[in-house]
């Protein structure tokens, strides 16, 4: 007797099993965590196919979360970011729960609001050797730390460098109240800030 194996072909799409939802190559999906009660997964669908016993599967790249990643979550990132990985896998299709969007950092900043399945991706992630890409982005206020989109920031009117105003010595609510905000590099002074209300 012998064992034939699997045929695969390739599929343009696929429905979301329960759904009307039709997902494609190239969509971001999020996937169902084996563990109940978890944050599902997010990756980039590569690819989708179907063997000769109708199981379809879809081969996907992963998004890792901060904390997933090596080195870990940073203070700098958002409560929504995401590293697009070299880590490619095959899942059954009956994983995937439904689609999201992964916004590159500047579209996500712009977004008068941000739902529950928008993410935003500003770094790759080399997995197995732990490597970011870009090595360097730019960095603001007095601790020189990338932004923050979940992290409130003013702007100096004169230099256009962004500060949070917990380095100014300031609260949100102080920021705010301002009419303009001029930083003490703009404006010759040692202290902090020069505020006018």
């Amino acid at each position: 007797m012998t064992k034939t194996s699997a045929v695969k072909r390739n599929l343009d799409s696929y429905t979301i099993r329960g759904t009307n939802t039709v997902v494609k190559v190239g969509d971001n999906v999020l996937l169902r965590s084996p563990e109940s009660n978890t944050t599902p997964y997010v990756a980039q669908i590569n690819k989708i196919q179907i063997d000769n016993r109708n199981n379809v599967t879809v081969q996907i790249r992963w998004y890792y979360r901060p904390e997933d990643s090596n080195g870990g979550r940073k203070l700098f990132h958002g409560e929504k970011e995401l590293f697009l990985s070299d880590h490619y896998e095959f899942q059954s299709a009956y994983t995937v729960q439904g689609k999201c969007m992964v916004h590159s950092f500047k579209n996500y900043t712009k977004l008068e609001r941000v739902g529950a399945k928008d993410y935003y991706c500003r770094f790759e992630y080399k997995a197995a050797i732990g490597l970011f890409l870009p090595f360097r982005v730019r960095v603001y206020c007095k601790c020189q730390i990338p932004e923050n989109p979940d992290h409130f920031m003013v702007q100096c009117e004169e230099c256009k460098n962004w500060y949070h105003p917990s380095c100014l010595g300031m609260t949100i609510n102080q920021v705010k109240q301002l009419d303009e905000f001029i930083c003490s590099s703009c404006n010759g002074e040692e202290d902090e800030t020069s505020m006018k209300n």
